[in-house]
């Protein structure tokens, strides 16, 4: 499809450092219809450069280089996965970039809609495009949180009667180990001014969401305290959707780094760090048990380094644990049980 030439030319030129040519464009779907939205900068184009961005600005914090690896996927498509590990500042942290397409089983494409669909049999392949960011960062210290975020363009051609549709969807959260109040509205006072730029709407349904998806369900808690999340969005022209996923990944280092370079030299005991620990295996149960982008990407084939980076180095589960009345671990678990509003 031309689609996915364009946009896999232009990652496969931006690995190789090369000016990309051509007009640039995205798409969308109708119930028969492919049409074509003239769009300045691609979506392709808009990953790679956050990606860059992001990259340089965790690098120039820790002083450790991301390791690159850049990968082509055998049905179509492929990526670059940049992993920073060991670091000074950051156990952990991956910044990974894909344009993929091809056919995906009816299990996959449930996961990546949310939703059973009528009609769809087991047997059933359903031809798709996707381009999509995505991120985890671990920090050591304790007192400096966890981040994570998510921006992609998924696409599915009409086939068998089943329509074809377009959408982009993502989202930035934050899983500290500690509630630190300030902190909280740094971040989201970050993004709630990005969403009220474009929607006023946005933020307060979009923080909801946040709180609801990343919500681990077997335990009654959230993964961390939240931020924004959206998908299966395409009910404005795409040009807009597009403006604003680009101001939120392009926000992400003036949410996140402040609040990490405030705390990353904070003293911490034993028992801290015992916490944390804890909490990542909290974030482990989420991503292996509930999140929509690691199934589906398990689900079609997709590279198992890159779906599996955003797991932490190192995790911890305890049997029966339980935190001392009044303490911070009791307060975080009353922020994670009960979402609050932080601005």
């Amino acid at each position: 499809r031309v689609l996915c030439r364009v946009l896999c030319r232009t990652l496969h030129h931006s690995r190789r450092g090369l000016p990309c040519s051509g007009q640039s464009w995205a798409v969308g779907a109708s119930s028969h219809l492919l049409f074509w939205f003239p769009i300045p900068i691609p979506p392709s184009q808009v990953i790679r450069e956050a990606q860059d961005s992001i990259c340089a600005a965790i690098s120039e914090v820790d002083g450790t280089p991301f390791h690159q690896d850049a990968w082509t996927r055998e049905s179509g498509g492929g990526g670059i996965t940049r992993v920073l590990k060991d670091g000074n500042v950051w156990e952990k942290a991956g910044v990974n970039v894909s344009v993929v397409y091809g056919s995906m089983p009816a299990e996959a494409y449930r996961a990546a809609v949310g939703r059973d669909v009528k009609d769809l049999k087991d047997a059933d392949r359903v031809p798709f495009f996707a381009a999509g960011i995505s991120s985890v960062m671990h920090p050591w210290n304790p007192h400096a949180p966890t981040m994570h975020f998510n921006y992609r363009y998924f696409e599915t051609e009409e086939w068998n009667g089943i329509p074809g549709q377009w959408w982009f969807g993502g989202g930035t959260d934050i899983t500290p180990s500690y509630v630190v109040e300030e902190d909280m509205k740094h971040f989201h006072g970050t993004y709630k001014a990005i969403c009220d730029k474009h929607d006023p709407g946005f933020y307060p349904k979009y923080k909801k969401w946040c709180d609801e998806y990343f919500q681990i369900k077997h335990r009654g808690e959230t993964r961390g305290l939240g931020g924004i999340f959206f998908d299966d969005l395409n009910d404005r022209e795409p040009e807009k959707i597009l403006a604003f996923s680009t101001e939120c990944v392009n926000n992400v280092v003036n949410a996140y780094v402040p609040i990490v370079t405030k705390h990353m030299n904070d003293s911490f005991t034993e028992e801290e760090k015992r916490w944390q620990q804890l909490r990542r295996g909290r974030y482990v149960e989420f991503n292996l048990v509930y999140d929509r982008g690691t199934t589906f990407g398990l689900k079609t084939g997709g590279r198992i380094e890159s779906i599996l980076m955003s797991l932490p180095k190192t995790a911890g589960w305890e049997y029966d644990f339980q935190v001392a009345e009044g303490s911070p671990e009791a307060e975080f678990l009353d922020a994670a049980r009960n979402p609050r509003t932080w601005v």
